[in-house]
């Protein structure tokens, strides 16, 4: 049982996840769905990491907010995450549409989002706030950053990790005294400031807040009356520093291995990558953690079935090496290597898959070649399909990314035919 459950202080926080972004970065695979419903791993889909970080925490009470394309994310948590909380005891995980309850505007901001549903907070009337994103892949106990907090008689605390100068362009940055004590936050800067005496790294905020439920709150009504962009890093966060009870969390990853893994897989490189880390022979994510269980929905599919031993020149051998391989899945005959396969997919005689990631019910026809490709669920490729080995082919017929990896979206069936 992870070590999280004997802590009793996370009962009084309520878990605000925010998974209402458009992923545009991530299109098409965000086309038909919200970023934390795409795929991941081959079992899981993104928002699967925050809610079991949750859970595995002893928190109990859950609020996602959704917006853009909610209707699989929605469906997803009713059926997978849904039963693991008892109402008897007061426990919940809600999916909170935008209603458009204050003004008529949808949400404009991550503060924006958790302001909108400042109702639905109050009324839960528990003393923390923990604000999560739903679209990010790490293992992390929150019940540790809580300890913290309380010890620090802290107003707000802000989950933190060490990034590189280059890479922290692209974050909120942080600058911190000796007790760890946040004295200065830019959002996105051109010149991060670095960790005194570290002239490469910088301090990244996660995008992880812990806030006392009653300062937050008369936070964010202060700011919904103004001007700003209504967001917690450029505008929420700068305004509690200059009280001098902002802190910073230095994460303490619960992957069980010597480097911290945090992963934004917002772009298409980047969600192939993380992917195909999980392929490795030692791969940087630990997904086979009893004590940190990464739970999900899954429909009930019989065991993966490999068929055809025929060695000689010319035969059939199905087989996958270096790659996840999940329920349901049929290789028959054909070939699969550092490759993710979720559920259902078939892979048939004489066709090769290479350094891909198949998503639920896609068949792949006979002498097919696929290489460095992700495949949407429930697509079929017609025998004798080449996607991977001429860019300039492939961007007639999908999107590729900078990287290279081509991309084949549900909506592509019809025009492979």
């Amino acid at each position: 049982m992870p070590k999280a459950k004997l802590s009793s202080r996370t009962r009084n926080v309520l878990a605000v996840v925010l998974a209402g972004g458009k992923g545009e970065r991530l299109s098409p695979l965000t086309i038909p769905r919200a970023k934390p419903a795409v795929p991941f791993g081959g079992k899981y889909r993104i928002i699967d990491f925050t809610l079991s970080n949750c859970i595995n925490a002893n928190i109990m009470k859950i609020a996602v907010m959704t917006q853009y394309k909610s209707l699989s994310l929605d469906r997803h948590i009713q059926l997978g995450w849904s039963r693991l909380v008892s109402p008897d005891l007061g426990e919940f995980i809600y999916t909170i549409p935008a209603q458009q309850q204050v003004g008529e505007r949808w949400y404009e901001g991550t503060a924006d989002a958790v302001y909108q549903n400042i109702f639905f907070i109050e009324k839960i009337g528990l003393p923390y706030l923990l604000v999560l994103s739903g679209d990010h892949i790490y293992k992390m106990d929150y019940s540790e950053m809580l300890d913290f907090h309380i010890h620090n008689n802290a107003l707000a605390t802000i989950a933190a990790i060490e990034v590189t100068k280059k890479d922290a362009r692209a974050f909120g940055v942080m600058q911190v005294d000796e007790e760890n004590r946040i004295i200065g936050f830019e959002e996105k800067p051109a010149a991060p400031k670095t960790i005194p005496g570290r002239t490469n790294e910088c301090l990244a905020s996660m995008g992880i807040y812990l806030f006392n439920t009653d300062d937050i709150v008369s936070a964010l009504k202060k700011d919904a009356g103004s001007t700003s962009s209504h967001d917690f890093g450029k505008n929420i966060i700068p305004d509690l520093i200059k009280t001098g009870k902002v802190f910073a969390y230095n994460f303490r990853d619960e992957n069980k291995k010597t480097a911290k893994y945090w992963r934004d897989v917002g772009t298409l490189d980047a969600y192939w990558e993380a992917n195909m880390d999980l392929v490795s022979v030692d791969p940087q994510l630990n997904l086979y953690d009893n004590d940190w269980p990464i739970r999900t929905h899954l429909r009930q599919y019989p065991p993966a079935k490999f068929v055809f031993a025929q060695e000689y020149e010319g035969g059939r051998l199905g087989q996958a090496l270096d790659s996840i391989v999940t329920d349901g899945c049929i290789i028959s005959g054909g070939r699969v290597q550092n490759s993710v396969l979720s559920p259902n997919v078939r892979i048939n005689s004489w066709a090769t898959v290479m350094e891909s990631i198949l998503m639920e019910n896609v068949e792949i026809g006979r002498h097919c070649k696929i290489r460095r490709a992700i495949i949407d669920k429930n697509v079929y490729i017609p025998s004798g399909t080449v996607i991977g080995y001429d860019r300039k082919e492939d961007k007639k017929r999908f999107h590729v990314s900078p990287g290279g990896i081509v991309v084949v979206p549900k909506a592509v069936i019809s025009s492979l035919s």
